[in-house]
């Protein structure tokens, strides 16, 4: 998507690439990619969805 502004976890270490990338600047979307396949395909999220991954991730630590 035109304008997305893609970053990384600020606790994603030295790990050879196996994280992901973020775009929450878009209105009414979150996109998500793998950052070793950058041109691979790209998940879409509502702002809520996401919301509720990340917090259902940080639970589960």
């Amino acid at each position: 998507m035109t304008g997305a502004q893609w970053h990384k976890s600020t606790r994603s270490g030295d790990n050879g690439g196996a994280c992901v990338e973020v775009a929450d600047n878009l209105p009414g979307v979150v996109l998500v990619r793998d950052t070793k396949d950058r041109d691979g395909g790209t998940l879409t999220f509502t702002p809520g969805a996401w919301r509720g991954f990340v917090s259902f991730a940080k639970a589960s630590r």
